[in-house]
């Protein structure tokens, strides 16, 4: 009875710690460890009723991106703080503000949401362009009463541009510094507050919206997408869910989640091909579709973790660089467009997807190259930080076994009995 009971407890705990630690593993990327948004707020100086801020978003994930339309930044205001005026970023609502009459504040809202001055504006990944990165304004906090007691912005919100983010609460750190007069001199900021935005696929709500498909020069098989990847296709004919091929996309066009009807309703299919292999080295056909008939990707990047690129690759249509992967066995390389010319993944029309491809010429590792067992493919694909939906390993395309004896001809075999009769025995 002892031993039923603690058999019970064992997996009670189990469940507990399973569901713990859930969360945890959809916020913790092992192949981006240090992948975050930071919020910091640099009070640069002190007015008659409140003071002058820096805010300054920065974006440390290495290859996941904030998109179009881009970044809005939320939170509350502890007293009665209005927003004078701003620069470089705008309140997206102005707030009841009748109790003002000579100056009329910017926003004056308890709750202020506030987004880039600009439109479609976007936070590149950092290992891509750590220049553009980030974003930063200026605003102007008042009617405050002194500021010998300053309290902090509470409950940050993040959207980039969708949900899925989770801030801490605004903290003091060291004051940021800054170097002048050509860097003999160094000035700080009257205070700092940072807060650290976490990102979560299961806060993002989201269901997965890419899919990998597989194939070779050396096997007439094609490993589609897993069916029902990124939902089910409705039997119904009729449906509205998604547009069949050759039908007219002209009475959809304000729906911008309709996509092609395929067996997996996957917005986006990455196809991996081999192509050829040297003596040397190894070719790869990469390409990316977009079965989206209304939404584009601009400034796209797609993460692939793969034993092969231990070695140098050479991508000729893509910008590409190799990711540090501690803790992972299989090495990273990550991919973008290149500017000016396949940087944005068109939609899909009537006749075709949009799509960008290109070809990866990849060095051997003799030690441990191989075509067999599913080597040559992809372990992971990650297209702007969302993880694709990979098929399973037992339906990869396989590497024939050899081929078959050719069977020696009657002519042969008399002319190989001659011989022998010829030489063994004359």
């Amino acid at each position: 009875m002892k031993s039923i009971t603690s058999e019970v407890c064992c997996v009670a705990l189990t469940l507990v710690v399973l569901v713990a630690t859930w969360g945890y593993s959809e916020c913790y990327d092992p192949l981006d460890p240090n992948g975050n948004i930071v919020v910091t707020f640099d009070i640069l100086k002190w007015t008659d009723d409140g003071y002058v801020a820096k805010v300054t978003i920065q974006n440390y994930h290495q290859y996941r991106h904030v998109a179009k339309p881009g970044w809005r930044l939320g939170w509350s205001w502890v007293d009665d703080e209005v927003i004078w005026s701003m620069s470089g970023a705008i309140a997206t609502q102005q707030g009841n503000c009748s109790a003002f009459k000579s100056q009329i504040p910017h926003c004056c809202k308890k709750t202020p949401v506030i987004t880039d001055e600009t439109p479609n504006s976007v936070l590149a990944a950092f290992a891509i362009n750590p220049l553009g990165s980030s974003s930063s304004f200026e605003v102007i906090v008042g009617n405050l009463q002194g500021n010998s007691v300053l309290n902090k912005p509470q409950n940050l919100t993040l959207m980039a541009p969708g949900p899925g983010y989770t801030c801490s609460p605004l903290e003091d750190t060291d004051p940021t510094l800054s170097s002048v007069v050509g860097g003999r001199r160094e000035e700080q900021v009257f205070r700092t507050w940072k807060s650290t935005c976490t990102f979560s696929s299961i806060l993002a709500n989201k269901t997965p919206i890419c899919c990998v498909s597989l194939s070779t020069f050396y096997s007439h098989t094609i490993t589609s997408c897993p069916s029902c990847s990124c939902g089910c296709r409705v039997a119904d004919a009729t449906t509205k869910s998604c547009i069949r091929e050759g039908s007219s996309t002209a009475s959809l066009v304000d729906d911008p989640d309709i996509v092609q009807c395929t067996d997996h309703m996957c917005p986006l299919q990455i196809h991996w091909h081999i192509k050829h292999n040297y003596r040397d080295q190894w070719r790869v056909k990469l390409t990316i579709s977009n079965h989206n008939y209304v939404k584009n990707y601009s400034n796209w990047n797609m993460l692939v973790q793969h034993p092969g690129f231990s070695k140098p690759a050479i991508s000729y249509s893509f910008n590409s660089t190799r990711l540090p992967s501690t803790g992972i066995t299989d090495d990273v390389a990550l991919f973008w467009g290149l500017d000016y010319y396949n940087d944005e993944l068109l939609q899909a029309q009537d006749v075709q997807v949009g799509s960008v491809t290109s070809e990866i010429l990849l060095s051997k590792d003799l030690e441990s190259f191989t075509l067999s067992n599913g080597w040559a493919f992809p372990r992971r694909i990650y297209f702007n930080g969302d993880n694709c939906q990979m098929p399973l390993p037992d339906t990869f395309p396989l590497l024939p076994n050899g081929y078959k004896r050719r069977m020696p001809s009657k002519r042969m075999l008399l002319l190989l009995v001659l011989l022998y009769v010829l030489f063994c025995w004359l």
